[in-house]
């Protein structure tokens, strides 16, 4: 399947998702020094560093690593790795206390906009979705789970109420061949879909549960949040915006139960309709904000 050159290469000049809500959040200024643990295409990274911050920019895509660095940026230094290790990985460059911590949760725009990553269901590539380019894949999931467990995945990560009679599809699908591309496994689930019609495609949620099961995404979230709890200075800010209600509950949950940090969002901050008509993908995008109340100390006491 040949495709135009133009909508296969991966860019890395996005529009980041509520931008000036995130800048006055976090307040970045120099001196600053902000965590932006999901760099990506250095959207927020950029507007912080405008400001006069230092940003630290944390993602486990290497590829997103050498295009961003290839920038040369003023002020931005770069570590490879996962955002839930953040603790670890600042340690690692001499930094135990910051100012601010951004997590912009989910796959990144210029991921989704490179077909051969395999994360969406609308181009033919390869079934990957890792962010890291390394583990197991979406194809080894479709291809390798049993049944019920592949229905499980699809009904708590997608929150489809399909689950069962898709994971069926699937299987039946696979015992004929392997499902190894992005389009035989969006067509499978497209034909087993029940009253499907024009609008949201059906394999969204099938593909959405697929990506956060691949990259332990809510795993990586839980443990980011506590690792930036303890990262914090007194005073600092964190600032966590998700893209469906899973996440969202589980940062709404944390945020509540922490002895250091205070909700200063009551609910979250979302898209102006201006935005959303500029840039549909912020159109899920819900920001929560805290900031710390307590002395590191008292985190473990």
């Amino acid at each position: 399947m040949t495709q135009d050159a133009t909508a296969t290469t991966p860019t890395l000049s996005h529009l980041p998702v509520l931008p000036q809500e995130v800048v006055d959040a976090l307040a970045p200024a120099p001196g600053r020094v902000i965590v932006d643990g999901t760099l990506g295409g250095a959207g927020h990274t950029r507007m912080l560093l405008a400001r006069g911050a230092t940003v630290i920019g944390i993602d486990q895509d290497p590829y997103a690593l050498e295009r961003v660095g290839a920038e040369g940026l003023p002020g931005l230094s770069t570590v490879h790795g996962n955002f839930r290790d953040m603790q670890a990985l600042l340690a690692g460059i001499g930094v135990t206390q910051v100012d601010g911590i951004l997590l912009d949760i989910g796959v990144s725009s210029f991921q989704l906009d490179d077909a051969e990553r395999g994360f969406s269901y609308h181009s033919e590539a390869a079934l990957d979705m890792r962010m890291s380019q390394s583990g197991p894949s979406a194809a080894d999931l479709v291809n390798d789970l049993e049944e019920a467990e592949l229905a499980a995945l699809i009904y708590e990560y997608g929150e489809e109420k399909h689950s069962r009679r898709l994971a069926r599809a699937i299987v039946a699908a696979r015992q004929e061949a392997p499902i190894e591309t992005t389009t035989a496994l969006a067509d499978i689930i497209k034909r087993a879909y029940p009253g499907f019609a024009k609008g949201i495609h059906p394999a969204r949620r099938t593909f959405q549960a697929l990506r956060i099961a691949v990259n332990d995404e809510l795993g990586a979230l839980r443990e980011g949040l506590q690792a930036a709890e303890a990262l914090l200075a007194p005073g600092g800010r964190l600032g966590v915006i998700s893209f469906h209600s899973l996440e969202d509950r589980i940062v709404k949950r944390f945020l509540l139960g922490s002895r250091r940090l205070t909700p200063l969002t009551k609910r979250p901050i979302v898209a102006s309709e201006a935005e959303q008509a500029s840039n549909p993908r912020s159109r899920s995008a819900k920001l929560r904000v805290a900031e710390v109340v307590a002395a590191p100390a008292e985190v473990n006491a």
